[in-house]
């Protein structure tokens, strides 16, 4: 399975950005789907998952009530709205995905996007 992110860009702060990632080789109807970030010199923190069927999505305490993660299973993308976007969301951020249908908050996710970056200015 290959995935790729985009929608990365600038945005102040306050303002939405919407981040999608796209697969092929699989679909996400068979993939539980995650989103990390990762600033300059950080490790990869998770951000939102979504469970293979859709039934269970989790998010960081610092996304909660601010970003959605959903998936369109008939365009095989699943997506990233990030709304009240604040400078320290400012990161790559990147798709990943994995066969098991739980949700887990460590990067141990089989594939991997390329990440796109995100900036908030302040």
């Amino acid at each position: 399975v290959q995935l790729q992110a985009s929608g990365g860009g600038l945005v102040q702060a306050g303002g939405s950005r919407r981040l999608s990632c796209v697969a092929s080789g699989g679909t996400f109807g068979t993939l539980t789907v995650a989103w990390f970030s990762r600033a300059p010199g950080d490790e990869r923190v998770f951000v939102a998952a979504i469970s293979k069927y859709g039934g269970t999505i989790h998010y960081a305490d610092s996304a909660k009530g601010r970003f959605t993660i959903a998936k369109d299973i008939a365009k095989n993308t699943v997506y990233l709205q990030m709304n009240s976007l604040k400078p320290e969301d400012t990161a790559t951020y990147y798709c990943a995905a994995d066969l098991r249908n739980w949700i887990e908050s460590s990067p141990n996710y089989a594939f991997w996007g390329q990440g796109t970056q995100v900036t908030v200015s302040s």
